[in-house]
């Protein structure tokens, strides 16, 4: 069965199509009347450090190399934003890896994480004691026969009031469990998508505030609605002294290490801030695991040789 193809009749598509082949073929563009003059598209590769171009009247394009890139699915993109300034100034644009940020929200697996971090490190010390370890009742109380009264060995008997307890606590009794490896990985997919698809999701190059003064960071939360709690990962657990400072009077603004983020932590937060050294660690770490699926957790079946 031969395929017709269609010509282009709508002078919209013609127009539309015309443009995109110009574009191939030439690689230069221009976004302000400013700097028309020799504009080229940056090459992606050996795109110019950030320090470098913060502050210029330039447009800063942020490219990264995705690891493992999806062949059938787009990077998801986020403005790359800045803390020195209160204003809401856009750095540039940053692609983000859709098997980590475009994610099919499941509340079942939130719910998993949930109960998993709530309940895996608690500890029941109550414990009681039973009939032998119960103090006193090593002689009978009374006779066996002749007092009216019903036989009985020991006073510390389950049945007396001061007696040992038959199936009381015994504890400490630890309820440590570990969550599949999947389900933990799955979940921080789907926190994190879900955090992008609110809006609740934030790049910024780093975690350096020109101030101290806790008042800078409220305005600078407060002018960018960025809500009543916020959660800042950086890459390392060393901090720079005014985003200590500034953070530690308020309960309601956190500081957190990559290598500890989690699901009950981003879903206690309306808001996460992710610096870019923090962005590169999750991916990294996520799809190490995406991509190489632990022996332990691989089904293995019974072959029969001869």
């Amino acid at each position: 069965m031969a395929i017709k193809i269609l010509p282009l009749r709508n002078s919209f598509y013609k127009l539309m199509h015309r443009s995109s082949i110009y574009f191939r073929q030439n690689a230069s563009f221009c976004t302000s009347s400013s700097f028309c003059q020799d504009s080229t598209v940056p090459d992606i590769q050996h795109a110019e450090p950030l320090s470098s171009r913060v502050g210029s009247n330039l447009p800063i394009i942020t490219s990264r190399k995705l690891l493992h890139p999806p062949l059938d699915l787009r990077p998801k993109q986020a403005w790359l934003e800045t803390l020195s300034v209160t204003e809401n100034e856009k750095l540039g644009i940053v692609d983000l890896h859709p098997e980590i940020f475009a994610t099919f929200p499941r509340i079942d697996v939130l719910w998993t994480n949930i109960h998993w971090q709530t309940t895996y490190k608690k500890v029941d010390y109550r414990h009681e004691k039973n009939r032998a370890e119960m103090r006193g009742g090593g002689r009978k109380p009374w006779p066996q026969k002749g007092t009216g009264r019903a036989r009985h060995g020991s006073i510390r008997s389950p049945i007396f009031i001061a007696g040992g307890k038959t199936f009381g606590p015994r504890g400490p009794n630890s309820s440590f469990y570990m969550a599949p490896l999947y389900v933990r990985v799955l979940g921080l997919q789907v926190a994190l998508s879900i955090k992008y698809a609110q809006n609740d999701l934030h790049i910024v190059d780093s975690l350096d505030l020109p101030t101290e003064d806790p008042k800078y960071l409220n305005d600078l939360i407060e002018s960018r609605g960025w809500g009543l709690s916020v959660l800042f990962i950086d890459d390392t657990d060393v901090i720079s002294k005014n985003i200590a400072l500034a953070t530690n009077g308020i309960k309601s603004y956190n500081v957190m290490p990559v290598y500890g983020l989690n699901v009950y932590s981003m879903l206690k937060h309306e808001t996460l801030i992710l610096t870019m050294a923090a962005l590169e660690r999750i991916e990294e770490r996520l799809l190490h695991f995406i991509h190489n699926v632990d022996f332990r957790e691989k089904t293995f079946k019974k072959v029969r040789y001869g």
